[in-house]
């Protein structure tokens, strides 16, 4: 306990970082994975193409590679930005990738025939998809969206190599102190579970409140 004790202040500011880097990027993620969901079922097929090579170029992209383009390539286009805003693109670009796919596959869900009803109803796509399409496919993406967000939780640790106040960076100070790697990382190990467990109950009362019964 001593290591946690001793060293709570920055234990806490790296948990902190941990939460906070999840919180946007997750924000940043659904609202990019919507948007790019919504071009690969548009009628618009310049669209569709757009969303397909997003979502194509960064799920086969390393994320550690992402990291090293946003933090290090783009202030050689001008673009200076603090480096936790820098993590927060490139988690949530990478991420939105991921939720796009599960969106889809919700929407694939839905049976064609409630968009055709829709539109001889006069809606447009836009309306077919945010009052029809959508609220149906909603339902049955709450798990795997969730399993997604869970992983951008773990995958902020990345962050900490690109000099960005994070939970997991808090071994390299307490590894000069000279305090025991292996509780180092114990601690470590619990405040991720604590973002993760909590992530996984939100996503477990949606699932309760609006999911579909299996």
């Amino acid at each position: 306990m001593d290591v946690l004790t001793d060293n709570f202040a920055l234990y806490g500011k790296g948990f902190l970082g941990t939460v906070e880097l999840t919180v946007y990027a997750s924000l940043l993620a659904l609202l990019l994975g919507f948007l790019m969901a919504s071009f690969r079922v548009a009628p618009v097929g310049s669209f569709r193409v757009f969303g397909t090579v997003w979502v194509t170029v960064l799920r086969n992209t390393p994320l550690t590679l992402l990291f090293f383009a946003v933090l290090l390539g783009l202030p050689r286009f001008g673009l200076v930005l603090p480096f936790e805003v820098f993590a927060v693109l490139a988690l949530g670009c990478y991420t939105s990738a991921f939720v796009c796919e599960a969106l889809r596959a919700g929407i694939n869900t839905v049976p064609k025939g409630q968009g055709e009803a829709a539109r001889s109803l006069g809606m447009s796509f836009g309306q077919t998809l945010g009052q029809v399409v959508l609220p149906q496919a909603f339902r049955s993406v709450i798990p795997p969206v969730g399993s997604t967000l869970i992983a951008l939780a773990k995958n902020s640790a990345i962050a900490g190599a690109f000099s960005v106040t994070e939970l997991l960076g808090t071994y390299k100070a307490l590894s000069e102190l000279g305090y025991s790697i292996i509780w180092t990382f114990v601690w470590i190990a619990v405040g991720y579970l604590v973002v993760t467990l909590t992530i996984s109950a939100l996503f477990h009362l949606l699932e309760k409140r609006w999911g579909i019964a299996r």
